[in-house]
C-alpha cells in the first residue's frame, strides 16, 4: 500500500504523491468525493519519484495540465536523464525486499510541467505549509509541515509499518521505522532526516506507507527512533550499508560495489567444496 494526499485550501486543492501505476480514475474519483466537484489540483507535489510515488503522474497529467512540484535533485528521474540506483534486496529480512530487484526504477519524462521547489521552503498553491529537504532514501527527497497544527506529511522519510515484510504490508500493522530499506541509498542521511523530523514534534504524522498517526504517543515512537536509529534500522551488511550512492543535479554518479555477485560466489565455491567432499566420502566406503 502507498498513500497519496489530498491538500484542501478553500476551493483550491493540492495533490501530493501520485501512487502506483493503474490508479489514475481511482485518484480521480476520490478527489472528486474530496473537493466536491471535478476541478483539477492546483498543482500536484512529489516527495520523491520513486515508481511508487509517481506511477500514476503520466495518466493524471493527460487528464490535467498542472504543475509539477519536486526538489532540484529528483529532477533527472522525472525528466528521462537518469535511473534511481538499484535496489538491495540484502536488507530488510522480507519479501518485499526480496522482491525489490524487480521494482522498476527508470526514469520518466514529465519535464514540461516539472517546477522546481525555491530556496524559501514554500509552495505557491500551498499557503501554511513548508517543505523540508529529507534525504537519505534518495537524495533530493521532501517532507512537507504544516506549522499551525504540526502536521507532517513525511514521504518514505519515516513509515508506519514496516515495508519490508509482505505480511505488515497486507495487515498494517502500527509501528514506526525509518524508509524502507531495500530502496534507501545514504544511511547516515536518513538519519540525520528523521532527527530533523523529529525535532518539530509533529502532532499528526502521515507517511508514504502505513496508517496515519497522531499524538504523545507518536511522538515518543519517534523519538526512539531518532535515538536508537543506527541500531534498529541501518543494516549491518548491503550494499549502501556503510557506503551511500552518490547523486547530483544530473542523477545517480557513484554506486558500491554490489555484494551480490560476490555472495554468489561465495556459496557456489561451498557448495562446490561440500560437494566434493560427500563425494569422496561416498568413494572411501
Amino acid at each position: 500500500m502507498v498513500n497519496v494526499f489530498f491538500i484542501r485550501e478553500g476551493s483550491s486543492w493540492v495533490l501530493v504523491d501520485c501512487g502506483l501505476r493503474g490508479h489514475v480514475e481511482t485518484i480521480r474519483r476520490t478527489a472528486q468525493r474530496f473537493v466536491g466537484n471535478a476541478s483539477p489540483p492546483a498543482a500536484i507535489v512529489l516527495t520523491h519519484a520513486h515508481f511508487d510515488h509517481i506511477g500514476s503522474l503520466p495518466g493524471l497529467l493527460e487528464a490535467w495540465n498542472v504543475p509539477v512540484y519536486a526538489h532540484p535533485l529528483e529532477r533527472p528521474y522525472l525528466t528521462g536523464e537518469s535511473s534511481y540506483p538499484p535496489p538491495d534486496p540484502l536488507v530488510g529480512g522480507g519479501a518485499m525486499a526480496l522482491m525489490s530487484r524487480l521494482y522498476p526504477r527508470g526514469p520518466i519524462d514529465v519535464r514540461r510541467h516539472l517546477r522546481p521547489l525555491g530556496e524559501g521552503h514554500g509552495v505557491p498553491e500551498l499557503r501554511g505549509w513548508r517543505w523540508l529537504h529529507t534525504p537519505g532514501h534518495c537524495p533530493g527527497h521532501i517532507s512537507l509541515f504544516r506549522d499551525r497544527d504540526r502536521t507532517l506529511i513525511a514521504g518514505d522519510a519515516l513509515t508506519t509499518t514496516k515495508q519490508e515484510s509482505a505480511l505488515a504490508v497486507a495487515t498494517q500493522r502500527l509501528e514506526l521505522h525509518g524508509p524502507p530499506a531495500y530502496f534507501t541509498q545514504d544511511w547516515q542521511a536518513a538519519e540525520d532526516s528523521v532527527g530533523r523530523l523529529t525535532a518539530l514534534e509533529p502532532e499528526l504524522l502521515a507517511t508514504g506507507h502505513g496508517e496515519a498517526w497522531r499524538g504523545a504517543e507518536m511522538r515518543a515512537a519517534l523519538r526512539d527512533l531518532a535515538s536508537r536509529f543506527d541500531e534498529r534500522e541501518v543494516p549491518s551488511f548491503g550494499r549502501y550499508a556503510r557506503s551511500p550512492a552518490l547523486a547530483d543535479e544530473h542523477g545517480t554518479v557513484a554506486l558500491p560495489p554490489d555484494p551480490l555477485p560476490v555472495i554468489a560466489a561465495g556459496v557456489a565455491v561451498a557448495a562446490g567444496l561440500a560437494y566434493g567432499l560427500a563425494r569422496r566420502r561416498q568413494a572411501s566406503r
